[in-house]
């Protein structure tokens, strides 16, 4: 199984996170030790246009063998098309065959090597087209609000008087892992009939994008400790 760790360097909610010093070590190194781990993963590829995080990950262990392209890192650059870049140049030019592959976010560094190889098994045993990693929601999606200019509020979901108990439970994609066949993907699709999801609790599902996040990660890795 190959992973592809994605990490550009223009973050906007909080500056260079991606090397960001993190319990010790930076916040990318996370990921790709406990990629490292896996009994699955043979090979780690760091996905970055920033040669700063090129230089981090490959000094964590992990190959950059190239830079990603600078219209690929731009805000509106699609994931999608960055997946099938990594894709079609480790194909074309290293002679790489990927069926399939693993996207770990170095954004989610509470996720651990049990998780990996839970989920990558997961996919194996249901013969799946991927497999994303969810957690439970803890308040009803019903209770979300669009808001107007002048704070009022607009309907989402039809309105339905009840307690939280009756609701469903609902689940939110944490980002921590994606799994793929590369035929999907090639197909612009994430989603198929034979999607499923790998659950984990949301203490290891914080997903950092802002200094609240991270100091949020941080405190749970010195409890941990």
């Amino acid at each position: 199984m190959l992973a592809i760790i994605p990490a550009r360097g223009g973050s906007k909610g909080l500056p260079g996170k991606n090397i960001k010093n993190l319990a010790g070590k930076s916040l990318i190194c996370h990921t790709i030790d406990e990629a490292k781990k896996s009994k699955y993963i043979d090979k780690v590829v760091v996905s970055t246009d920033d040669e700063s995080i090129a230089h981090a990950a490959i000094e964590c262990g992990a190959e950059c063998p190239f830079l990603r392209p600078e219209h690929l890192a731009s805000d509106d650059a699609l994931v999608n098309d960055t997946y099938i870049y990594m894709l079609e140049k480790l194909s074309t030019e290293y002679e790489i065959d990927i069926p399939e592959f693993m996207v770990l976010q170095p954004t989610s560094p509470l996720r651990t090597v049990n998780d990996i190889d839970g989920a990558i098994e997961l996919f194996r045993e249901k013969n799946a087209d991927s497999v994303i990693s969810y957690t439970e929601e803890i308040h009803p999606v019903s209770w979300h609000k669009f808001l107007d200019e002048n704070l009022h509020f607009i309907d989402i979901f039809d309105q339905k008087m009840a307690n939280r108990q009756e609701l469903r439970k609902s689940y939110y994609p944490n980002g921590a892992i994606y799994i793929f066949k590369k035929e999907i993907i090639f197909q612009e699709k994430w989603y198929t009939d034979k999607s499923f999801a790998y659950l984990m609790p949301r203490l290891r599902s914080v997903d950092i994008d802002t200094i609240d996040d991270f100091m949020y990660a941080e405190y749970l890795l010195d409890i941990q400790s």
